[in-house]
């Protein structure tokens, strides 16, 4: 990275941990987020990530930003660098008991939980969503994956880790092509799902109508 690239990505990520310090109102953040609510196949995966302002850690943005090779390259500096990171995962069967928006604020709570003791925060940064039944500030941002550094960093340690997931489910049931699409519904997806039924990991309550 030349000089100006470094300088200008510095500037960018101080933008981002600048509106943290705003929002957060002198309160230590915790940044949350999700990936998967979408997909046809597989769990739902939280994140929440207490970044240490004293350690650097360049290229973290919004998850859907980056490459995949990025994502993969910047998760185990966040994993290494942060104050704690939590993840929480929900499973199909679970989305399909209490829908997928339930299902988000399970796993995010579950990703606090998960949290480390020894790393104690005061508020919550989220994006676009508040949890219900805590007794915490929190901030709902709209695009907060694009605006918040600590939403940023949950961003792509919940994608990351989803992702790990498709691939190693890609090894259970061959022919679906999960590793490619994610669990999406592709237009690949859908003629799997036709040509071979749904395994027991994809969500019946999204997949009611296609199978009719």
């Amino acid at each position: 990275m030349t000089e100006k690239a470094l300088e200008k990505e510095r500037t960018r990520l101080a933008l981002l941990k600048d509106f943290d310090q705003i929002q957060a109102r002198g309160l230590r953040p915790a940044g949350l987020d999700e990936a998967g609510r979408g997909p046809l196949f597989g769990p739902v995966v939280a994140a929440a990530v207490v970044l240490n302002p004293e350690k650097e850690i360049l290229y973290i943005n919004d998850s859907k930003k980056l490459s995949e090779k990025r994502r993969e390259a910047v998760y185990p500096q966040i994993m290494e660098k942060a104050l704690g990171v939590g993840v929480g995962i929900v499973s199909p069967a679970r989305i399909d008991e209490i829908n997928i928006l339930q299902a988000t604020y399970e796993a995010m709570k579950q990703a606090l939980a998960a949290l480390p003791a020894s790393c104690p925060y005061g508020i919550l940064l989220l994006d676009a969503i508040t949890l219900p039944g805590l007794n915490l500030p929190q901030i709902p941002i709209i695009k907060g994956d694009g605006k918040s550094l600590s939403i940023a960093a949950a961003s792509i340690v919940a994608k990351v880790t989803r992702d790990r997931l498709m691939a190693q489910a890609e090894e259970r049931y061959p022919g679906y092509g999960l590793a490619q699409h994610k669990g999406y519904g592709t237009a690949a997806h859908i003629e799997a799902l036709r040509r071979l039924g749904p395994t027991p990991e994809h969500r019946t309550s999204f997949i009611k109508k296609i199978m009719e």
